[in-house]
């Protein structure tokens, strides 16, 4: 029988030890039993798939198990195997969803008003309780009010809001929660070794996240995943058989954004859709894997030792962010919901990756005429290297003379040549004021908000970065300073970096401080208003800071 049984009916729990996810309400009904103190009716709610019906069934077996009423059903006994095998002549299970009509109802309600055959308890399971008609409803109420000592009515649901509060009040109510993806994903394993499969990791975390708090799905998934993979779960039949995306298109998407390489993020989403990936499910797993990001720079605690890309979601945390990270998360929300209007999925799908290329924090005035002349003509007609996302090959070389170069051909070294006397640059000290003139974006934009000038002299600038922002420090990044700085003076200069306590007067700082000062003066504007001082102090109204923002 059991080779035959599919997993969700053979792992079924059949006591509340066996349960998963669900230790508040094992608690609270274990403390009622072992109390005796019973109440007629009990609703449990939560979504599919929880333990709504799982725990009915065990709560049966608790009040009429013939060892006496207990939280730990024996399991051996007439009552416990009777109800196990669903033949329990004293459990009567009513799908509301099939019986909505009143006359159901009273027939049911008559029965009730007879001793059970057998049993200690009359035990009236009713699923999906809130599809029952009104009039049904106003039927049960009369027995829910005063029912016979020998009945106990269970009631379950996926939609509580439709039950009407009359009978809610007369209900001991358990809200079941989803089952976390971890917990799930333990669970297969545990079956997977008892039914001696073999699985990885991995396969078991898709159908985990893939069942979304489900264990009935979940374990459904798992009997598929086996049949998929003739005996074994792996996988690339999983997700061959979910249509997950490979997650390595999803870091290779976030590093080909870091470096605003359009043409390499539409290369991608060409593989995607050659692979026949679901575009809606890559938004989705996008989300996830931003949120992730979110977490690694904030809590890096939350990603476990045993997350396989943890790794590789550090080394993306770091390169993005904050508020980039925040950005993109909204953007790809908003294109999952957009979906369904886009012309087709790839469509919605590569617009809004465009979308963050788009939104990129930087200079979009300048970058625009640029990406624009670079559309046009196939040549980049500045010395600065422009936006990846602007390349139309994978390597453009810049010619040595162009007629409509927009920066001076002076601009063009980098560095002096050896034994070449530098001209003294114009430059005061004020880097705030400097960094804001300077043509960056991106990482690079982010160096330079986080400087603070060490020394400088009449051809260099020393910089000091602190140390909780020394990942900024790639080469990369300062390069693309040092050209800018070059374009900006027309002139070599040269700039040196290093790491060390500063001052706190970095533009960042700056910055931050001057947003503080406006939403200081924004606050005080509100408080003082007369129309809202009357509120506080005549309808003990209480101001919400958090919410005030200061007219830009």
């Amino acid at each position: 029988m059991s080779l035959t049984q599919v997993l969700a009916r053979k792992w079924r729990p059949k006591s509340f030890s066996e349960l998963t996810g669900q230790d508040h309400v094992v608690k609270a009904l274990t403390n009622v039993l072992e109390r005796k103190r019973l109440h007629h009716a009990y609703l449990f709610t939560g979504t599919r798939g929880v333990g709504k019906t799982t725990i009915a069934r065990i709560l049966a077996k608790a009040l009429n198990c013939e060892t006496g009423i207990t939280s730990t059903p024996c399991g051996k006994c007439a009552a416990c195997t009777e109800i196990d095998d669903g033949r329990f002549v004293d459990l009567i299970e009513l799908d509301a969803a099939s019986n909505t009509q009143v006359d159901n109802m009273r027939e049911l309600l008559e029965n009730a008003l007879y001793a059970p055959t057998c049993a200690r308890y009359k035990v009236y399971i009713i699923d999906e309780v809130h599809m029952l008609s009104k009039p049904a409803f106003n039927a049960m109420l009369k027995t829910l009010e005063e029912p016979p000592d020998h009945v106990k009515f269970v009631l379950a649901t996926t939609d509580p809001q439709k039950i009407p509060v009359t009978v809610l009040s007369r209900c001991l109510q358990f809200n079941l929660k989803q089952i976390p993806p971890s917990l799930i994903a333990a669970h297969l394993k545990h079956v997977l070794e008892q039914e001696q499969i073999s699985g990885d990791a991995m396969s078991l975390q898709l159908l985990a996240r893939a069942a979304q708090g489900s264990m009935r799905d979940a374990l459904s998934m798992l009997d598929q995943a086996i049949a998929f993979g003739e005996g074994t779960v792996v996988e690339t039949s999983v997700r061959s058989m979910l249509g997950a995306i490979d997650q390595g298109y999803l870091y290779d998407l976030l590093d080909a954004l870091a470096q605003r390489d359009g043409v390499q993020m539409l290369a991608l989403a060409d593989a995607m859709e050659a692979r026949s990936l679901s575009f809606d499910a890559a938004l989705q797993d996008l989300a996830a894997l931003l949120h992730r990001l979110a977490l690694a720079q904030t809590v890096p605690q939350a990603i476990g030792e045993d997350v396989p890309e943890r790794e590789r979601i550090f080394a993306l945390a770091k390169i993005f962010a904050p508020e980039e990270i925040q950005l993109f998360y909204q953007i790809a929300l908003h294109g999952r919901s957009d979906l369904s209007l886009a012309p087709d999925e790839y469509a919605g799908f590569t617009m809004t990756l465009m979308r963050m290329l788009a939104f990129m924090p930087g200079d979009a005035a300048a970058g625009g005429a640029r990406k624009a002349d670079v559309a046009a003509t196939g040549t980049v007609t500045s010395t600065r290297s422009p936006p990846a996302a602007t390349r139309l090959a994978p390597s453009v070389t810049p010619p040595p003379v162009a007629a409509a170069v927009a920066v001076p051909v002076a601009a063009a070294p980098v560095a002096a040549a050896p034994g070449a006397t530098a001209t003294a640059i114009p430059f005061d000290g004020d880097w705030p004021a400097l960094a804001s003139q300077l043509k960056l974006n991106g990482m690079t934009r982010m160096l330079a908000q986080n400087c603070e000038v060490k020394s400088f002299s009449a051809d260099g600038i020393e910089l000091c970065v602190p140390e909780p922002h020394r990942h900024l420090l790639e080469k990369a990044y300062q390069d693309k300073m040092k050209v800018a700085l070059s374009e900006y003076y027309g002139k070599p200069v040269r700039l040196k970096f290093s790491v060390g306590s500063i001052t706190g007067m970095t533009p960042a700082e700056l910055e931050n401080r001057e947003k503080q000062a406006k939403q200081s003066l924004a606050i005080a504007a509100i408080e003082t208003d007369p129309f809202v001082r009357e509120l506080v102090e005549n309808f003990d109204a209480k101001l919400i800071a958090s919410s005030i923002k200061p007219i830009q």
